[in-house]
């Protein structure tokens, strides 16, 4: 048996039972041979531009079940796929940026899949702002730490747009556990970097959030050493400090 790591597992649980599942960029493959193992999925197919890593994946799934043929599929991102071909996408450990070029590229077939799990290293804000602006509802937020690292595990499903258009125009409040989007606020901005719904992560809320004060404090800092005044950056900066200030008071 395959013994997952926190973040793979944290994956995992985002799979339900007699799903399937795809995982983009799998490497060794330890997640689909896990879920397949645990009969969690009746059929996973592993994914991956590298034909190293696929290699490795191979072996993976040799190693532990000499007898089983893994679906194996060399090729870049959702194009090795069938529209609706399985209930799951995995995306994880890649940037944000590439994960919305990814999805794009074929928004049809990426919408074709009854959920997504994304796990991204950077641009998360980037990221869930092209997911809100192209129709997909990020249902879960999950926290999990990697060695000094915290991890964003997002739960992604489509959604018709009208449904986006209409709960997007709630206020900001009542959206601390349905993140459907913030009118007037940008890919750059704080609430998308830290949306307000990541409370509901658990109890790696509060020091993710810390975190993220403590690098704007370092910024602010910075800024007020500075023999060259940036006007413009100072009020950005204080903005972002009292987003994050007032996420810690809800806390």
């Amino acid at each position: 048996m395959i013994n997952l790591t926190d973040r793979l597992q944290v994956l995992a649980d985002q799979i339900e039972e007699q799903e399937t599942m795809a995982d983009i960029g799998t490497d060794h493959g330890f997640l689909p041979i896990a879920l397949w193992e645990r009969h969690i999925c009746p059929h996973v197919i592993l994914t991956d531009v590298s034909s190293g890593s696929l290699e490795k994946a191979r072996q993976t799934g040799q190693a532990s079940h000499p007898n089983k043929i893994f679906d194996l599929r060399l090729g870049s991102g959702l194009r090795v796929l069938e529209k609706g071909e399985v209930d799951v996408v995995v995306i994880a450990g890649m940037g944000g940026i590439l994960m919305t070029q990814i999805l794009g590229e074929d928004l049809e077939k990426a919408r074709s899949f009854g959920k997504l799990v994304l796990q991204p290293r950077s641009g998360q804000g980037k990221l869930r702002h092209w997911l809100v602006h192209h129709n997909f509802q990020i249902i879960k937020e999950s926290l999990v730490r990697e060695g000094k690292y915290i991890c964003e595990v997002l739960t992604v499903v489509p959604c018709a747009p009208s449904m986006t258009s209409a709960l997007s125009a709630e206020p900001l409040a009542a959206r601390a556990n349905v993140s459907w989007g913030m009118p007037g606020k940008g890919p750059e901005d704080i609430e998308y970097e830290v949306p307000p719904w990541i409370l509901s992560a658990g109890e790696l809320a509060e020091p993710f959030v810390r975190r993220k004060l403590d690098a704007e404090q370092r910024v602010w800092e910075g800024l007020l050493k500075s023999k060259q005044p940036d006007r413009s950056k100072e009020k950005r900066t204080r903005e972002r400090m009292a987003y994050l200030e007032s996420l810690l008071g809800g806390v």
